[in-house]
């Protein structure tokens, strides 16, 4: 389900990314505050899994208190979940199926089928199947660096999901222009590319500032020197053979006529990100002065064309020589529809990102979940000390995950995990819950994958979470800041430590 946030300016957004809500939340709480932190680390590290990473945390403090009330040292409790941990990932690891990458069919499907799931709990779920084949291609058409800003991402207002395009190149929307720019041309064959941090315009006196003639000819001369300075420099891209000027600044009326009796086109205030996308994929450099412009400071593409999307105008550069790079242009209706969008395929670009780099994959669906804690639960029959308990505790909390997934789908949770136990019991690695049919099924299969490193991510930094919370037995507040509660005057009694009450 989604969650309709308004902040404090009013603004609504509408998502159900884990790591989205809670950064809108604005927590304050020092122990909520880690769970913030670690659902940020799963995005930034991962993509997905910020929701699961933070039940996870939760359901593991759940499973741990009544040890605690009851007198076990947090200490012990730590040292099992590390070790509960330690085995879960070995688990882990040993089960996970590694897909050959010498086969690029096979690959792609992989790819897909990752990305598939990923957006299966998204806003665009019903539109899975060809976004998930537009974020493989988009993540193809990068290097083996796989750099995540090469992939730009602009929103057209209008028009349905499915017009969504990709476009193999640097894609921007068309700036501010003036009245000459519509007689500048707008498709170049093998362009130079200027990219520039200058003004291409007259520039206002700045306040204050003050110039003292004596003559109208030493008035004119002032005048004439502004004009020439402005006429130097684009005289001097001329004679460089540029033909495509970019400016993070603005470039004037005066320069833009200038430009198109030239055949040239020129764009002023292109913003920064724009700027330094098209630099590392056309080449060249970003200039602060005209002054010394050759082939090896400027940038070039195979195709400059300026394009109608929806009701704006897109400036497309393809072929770029230096870096593949890409640009999705979302289409759809309400803002905040498409910011949701954006959102649900920047968590499936990280996926295939991850998918690509490690080729380990599981069975989502709340299988993998299972496994490892029949796994957990078979082990803590082993141990003779207090952790057995401890261990066969943190099993249960690995069933929140499919259990979860029961609940959102409005099964019934209690029996889907009584055959889930069943089948795992009877050596079914992949059986999970499956949403279409209300049951279990082999979730491997069912092509429910999503890479292994997700998975071991979110239980690491749960565990980490777990027991950084677990290790703080006293609260230290410094009197100065509490100087403006009530009753700033009334004693504070010791507490006891480990986290009992006064």
């Amino acid at each position: 389900m989604d969650k309709l946030i308004i902040d404090d300016r009013k603004k609504a957004t509408i998502s159900n990314d884990g790591a989205t809500i809670l950064k809108l939340l604005n927590v304050v709480h020092p122990a909520a505050r880690i769970l913030v932190d670690i659902a940020k680390s799963q995005d930034a590290q991962v993509g997905d899994g910020t929701t699961s990473v933070v039940i996870l945390a939760c359901e593991f403090l759940r499973q741990m208190k009544p040890f605690l009330e009851e007198g076990v040292h947090p200490r012990v409790v730590i040292h099992a979940l590390r070790r509960g941990t330690q085995l879960a990932l070995d688990r882990l690891d040993e089960i996970a199926v590694k897909i050959a990458k010498d086969d690029p069919a096979q690959v792609r499907s992989l790819l897909e089928k990752c990305a598939t799931t990923a957006l299966n709990s998204k806003l665009v779920a019903h539109q899975k199947e060809f976004f998930s084949k537009l974020v493989v291609d988009a993540v193809m058409l990068l290097d083996e660096l796989l750099p995540l800003d090469m992939i730009g991402i602009k929103k057209v207002a209008g028009g349905a999901l499915e017009d969504t395009r990709l476009v193999s190149g640097v894609a921007f929307k068309k700036t501010f222009s003036y009245a000459g720019f519509e007689m500048q041309p707008k498709k170049y064959a093998n362009p130079k590319i200027a990219l520039l941090n200058i003004e291409l315009e007259l520039r206002a006196e700045r306040e204050n500032a003050e110039v003292r003639v004596k003559s109208v000819e030493e008035y004119q001369k002032v005048v004439d020197t502004e004009w020439n300075i402005l006429y130097d420099k684009l005289v001097t891209l001329h004679k460089a053979g540029v033909k495509i000027v970019l400016s993070k600044l603005p470039i004037g009326d005066v320069a833009t006529q200038w430009c198109a009796d030239r055949d040239m086109f020129c764009a002023g205030r292109v913003p920064e990100e724009d700027l330094r996308r098209t630099q590392k994929a056309c080449g060249g450099r970003i200039h602060t002065t005209v002054v010394g412009l050759t082939d090896a400071t400027l940038g070039t593409c195979e195709l400059f064309e300026e394009v109608q999307i929806g009701a704006d105008r897109y400036n497309l550069f393809t072929g770029c020589p230096r870096a593949r790079t890409c640009t999705i242009v979302l289409r759809g209706g309400a803002e905040q529809f498409m910011e949701e969008t954006e959102r649900s395929l920047h968590d499936a670009i990280m996926i295939v990102r991850r998918a690509r780099k490690n080729d380990s994959v599981v069975a989502g669906g709340g299988a993998i979940d299972m496994e490892l804690s029949y796994h957990l639960r078979q082990h803590s029959r082993n141990v003779t000390s207090k952790q057995q308990l401890l261990i066969g505790a943190m099993a249960k909390a690995f069933e929140l995950i499919p259990r979860q997934l029961c609940d959102n789908a409005g099964f019934d949770a209690t029996f889907v995990l009584n055959k889930l136990r069943n089948r795992h019991a009877n050596g079914d690695l992949w059986a999970g819950v499956d949403i279409q049919r209300e049951d279990v099924a082999d979730n491997f299969t069912a092509c429910v994958w999503e890479p292994a490193l997700v998975k071991a991510n979110a239980i690491v930094a749960a565990s980490e979470a777990a027991c950084s919370m677990l290790s703080v037995d006293e609260t230290v507040k410094n009197p100065a800041s509490s100087s403006t509660l009530p009753n700033e005057n009334k004693p504070v009694k010791p507490g006891r430590g480990m986290g009992r009450p006064c």
